[in-house]
């Protein structure tokens, strides 16, 4: 069993930064693969980033890539989503999800098993 809490969401202006933070809990953190995805209002949830276990491969959406860097800490249990260049278009509920590493695709959320509360991300033009 594995707890994700998220952190560090707000409202910004377009052009600012955020750093999204996800705390684990347990100690087989380094057994998963982490990802971040996103819901808009009345949209369905879509892949924003992922990273394996050791953080030696990252993958991300074409719609963030270059603004948006995902990381991990293992000792500390936590992945970070550094947003940067923020959109009104990146507006949404961002979600950290934990996936058993080898295991599913990391760009599809059915494959991952545990979920966080999610954080809000308000960009304002």
């Amino acid at each position: 069993q594995v707890q994700l809490v998220e952190s560090g969401g707000g409202l910004v202006q377009a052009g600012d930064s955020l750093r999204l933070s996800c705390a684990a809990s347990g100690r087989t953190f380094s057994s998963y693969a982490m990802g971040w995805f996103r819901q808009a209002p009345g949209k369905q949830r879509d892949f924003v980033a992922a990273i394996n276990w050791s953080g030696s491969n990252t993958y991300y959406a074409d719609s963030v890539k270059g603004r948006f860097t995902i990381s991990r800490d293992n000792a500390k249990n936590t992945v970070y989503l550094q947003m940067n260049s923020l959109k009104p278009g990146d507006t949404a509920v961002y979600y950290c999800a934990a996936r058993p590493r080898g295991l599913g695709s990391a760009f599809a959320p059915r494959s991952y098993n545990y979920w966080g509360q999610g954080a809000q991300v308000t960009v304002s033009s």
